[in-house]
């Protein structure tokens, strides 16, 4: 089932729901500049079969409002853009799922939303913390010093937006995914580019958006909130991650209160099929166990 949803003045969002409607709500926020269609089909559905699961599309992505040349936005908006698709929806309180930016605003929902959360997951981001990281031999490292964006995902990123034509588009985006899935994995091309084809077919044009690139990403610090949250946190860790590689993951689950780190074997900044089996498991046994009050 397809939805709008006014989250703010002139700001309407697609979102779509899979599953039993009386089965527990499962929020997926994608990351920068993707669609809520950037979360495999198959994976939706191995979600809805204990889940309501719900997907969306960002502001400027997909077949929400596409603004921020208009009307600029700091990157918290999207995190209050997720709590409007939850009360568009009706849903007091939900599991969340965040990958990449997706991770941050969810660990902002945890931070400034607890109550309407019954569990977070959290895969390829960091921690919105300034918490050092603390090797399991005793070393710390700070947290501006943990390993940063692989070399050969930022000179791809440094790459000016071009309009080259349909074709060239989908080329573009099927060689971005190649170079963050990875290379622990084989990489289909066919699957990475049908995948963004759909994209495409739902936003109904192929232009790149830019627009949470360059959103103010100041105030997203959440250090002190994330060490003394009560939201079951699941933290995956993916070995092949070239943007957030380890020991991101592993710093994220030392400065969020009770988190558990769970790893994917193979998996890298991307969905490729090899992985939505462990990661839907993994997923639907952290929200099976999550258990708050009132909940």
């Amino acid at each position: 089932m397809q939805h709008f949803i006014d989250a703010a003045p002139g700001i309407r969002l697609w979102a779509e729901e899979h599953g039993p409607t009386d089965a527990p709500p499962l929020l997926l926020i994608m990351g920068a500049q993707s669609s809520g269609r950037g979360w495999p089909d198959e994976l939706v559905r191995m979600l809805a079969r204990r889940h309501r699961v719900i997907r969306y599309d960002h502001r400027d992505t997909g077949r929400s409002t596409w603004s921020f040349d208009e009307r600029p936005y700091p990157i918290t908006a999207l995190a209050e853009d997720a709590v409007a698709v939850l009360d568009g929806l009706d849903v007091r309180r939900a599991h969340v799922a965040g990958m990449s930016l997706g991770g941050m605003l969810a660990q902002l929902l945890v931070t400034d939303h607890p109550g309407r959360l019954l569990s977070a997951t959290l895969m390829g981001t960091c921690a919105l913390s300034t918490a050092p990281y603390v090797h399991p031999d005793g070393p710390r490292t700070p947290a501006e010093e943990l390993p940063g964006v692989a070399p050969h995902v930022l000179e791809m990123w440094a790459r000016p937006a071009e309009d080259l034509g349909l074709e060239a588009e989908l080329e573009r985006r099927v060689e971005h995914w190649r170079a963050l899935s990875g290379e622990l994995l084989p990489f289909d091309a066919e699957y990475a580019r049908d995948l963004e084809r759909r994209i495409i077919e739902h936003t109904g044009h192929h232009i790149a958006g830019t627009a949470h690139a360059r959103a103010d990403d100041s105030g997203m610090i959440r250090t002190d909130e994330l060490a003394k949250t009560d939201v079951p946190t699941l933290v995956i860790s993916a070995p092949a991650e070239p943007v957030f590689p380890p020991p991101h993951p592993q710093h994220l689950a030392q400065v969020i209160r009770g988190a558990r780190l769970v790893e994917i074997p193979g998996m890298g900044h991307a969905l490729p099929r090899p992985v939505l089996g462990p990661l839907a498991s993994a997923i639907l046994e952290h929200t099976s166990e999550a258990r708050r009050p009132n909940s």
